[in-house]
């Protein structure tokens, strides 16, 4: 792993060791992922008070703060991200700085999930918001591919698990949907269930003339739901009519579950939210270390896509159970019992991460192998929330076998 340092402050990036053919994130929160000195920018722009003006410091005091062991507290750093995120120019900003540190991160596709509701105080409505974000991630895209180099970059809408917004996000994810698999964006012309099927069959999709791969999402397209903020005594069951919606339009779900709490709260998000993947699921085994429950079983052998985090587990204690280190982290004994495990920088800024940089903490500190990281990278192709043509090809970029 190498630094490349911008004016926008110090960006990870791969050194192909780890993945020489590219990496995906499943777990990346937009309002975690802002680059220090666009932080300060925006905030003097705006007249928003920061800790302090030094883009390094700065960074610091977020990865300091955010240090916490407790995931309220942890949280609390979001509200300078936040506060400066309240404009149209500000979200088209974030977003298209977000898909060049992606690409600089070596990732070939990325799903960033961020929650609208928390960002109309500037009087932006929902879809306008989306639409800025849609429009920064889709320049972001379109210079990374101007510059000869391939990432995709889709939202995931989140809804905040202690407010009561979520049937209404959840109406805009399934309009957005709409939107998107109809012709003319029309939502009322859509037919539910998004991008045409294509015959993948057992054949490789290749990349068209014009560079388009089989079943490629719009850049920027909204593609899943998930509901955020504190885990602890705000359950999944609780948006259970906003859930009901979603699964009836069949939209894909990934929930926040195993993080601040445990078992029964992702037991909660498959039963009530019919998640496909969880997000952390990290105390998944804290209180079954044998792995014989019913819960546990379901989830490995049903092939639940488990969105790790370990820094940020680290950080938040979600990981405490197990130990204070990578090396104990129970990503590296899920991974071993068989667990659809994927790996995630969650929050970028507040954890000085990326995903190279969880990777190479993984390698170095837990003993993986370059078998183990691809491992957990083939997992995320197939666990993507886009057509299974683009899954196929994203696995197959990935292992070398198409470029």
């Amino acid at each position: 792993m190498s630094t490349r340092t911008t004016p926008e402050g110090p960006v990870r990036t791969t050194d192909g060791a780890l993945g020489p053919h590219g990496l995906i994130s499943l777990h990346d929160h937009l309002d975690g992922a802002l680059r220090p000195a666009t932080v300060v920018d925006l905030a003097a722009q705006v007249g928003h008070e920061l800790p302090t003006t030094d883009p390094a410091s700065l960074g610091q005091w977020f990865r300091d703060s955010a240090d916490s062991g407790s995931l309220p507290r942890y949280l609390e750093t979001f509200a300078h991200t936040v506060a400066v995120m309240q404009t149209a120019p500000a979200l088209r900003r974030v977003a298209r700085e977000y898909v060049a540190d992606c690409a600089a991160d070596g990732l070939v596709h990325a799903e960033v999930r961020w929650a609208p509701e928390q960002h109309v105080a500037g009087g932006l409505t929902l879809d306008q918001a989306v639409d800025a974000v849609q429009s920064g991630l889709a320049e972001g895209v379109a210079e990374v591919k101007a510059a000869g180099g391939h990432v995709s970059v889709v939202q995931i809408l989140c809804a905040m698990r202690h407010l009561d917004r979520s049937r209404e996000i959840a109406e805009l994810v399934v309009r957005r949907l709409r939107a998107a698999s109809s012709p003319s964006g029309n939502p009322d012309e859509a037919v539910t269930g998004g991008t045409p099927a294509t015959d993948v069959g057992a054949h490789t999709p290749t990349t068209t003339a014009d560079g388009q791969v089989p079943g490629e999402p719009v850049p920027g397209s909204v593609v899943g739901f998930d509901l955020a903020g504190p885990e602890d005594g705000f359950p999944a069951s609780a948006h259970r009519d906003a859930l009901e919606l979603l699964a009836a339009e069949h939209v894909p779900v990934t929930l926040h579950a195993g993080e601040a709490a445990g078992a029964e709260s992702m037991a909660d998000a498959l039963r009530s939210g019919r998640a496909l993947r969880l997000g952390h699921g990290v105390r998944l085994l804290d209180e079954d270390r044998e792995m014989t429950a019913p819960l546990t079983l379901w989830i490995r052998d049903r092939r639940i896509a488990l969105e790790v985090c370990p820094c940020s587990n680290l950080q938040t204690g979600a990981s405490a159970a197990w130990g204070a280190t990578v090396a104990e982290h129970p990503v590296t004994r899920l991974l071993r019992a068989g667990f659809a495990v994927t790996v995630s920088p969650d929050n970028r800024l507040m954890s000085g991460t990326s995903v190279t940089h969880e990777l190479d903490r993984l390698r170095s500190e837990a003993g993986w192998s370059s078998e183990d990281v691809l491992r957990v990278q083939r997992t995320a192709a197939r666990a993507a929330f886009v057509p299974v043509a683009y899954q196929q090809w994203l696995e197959q970029r990935i292992t070398g076998e198409t470029s």
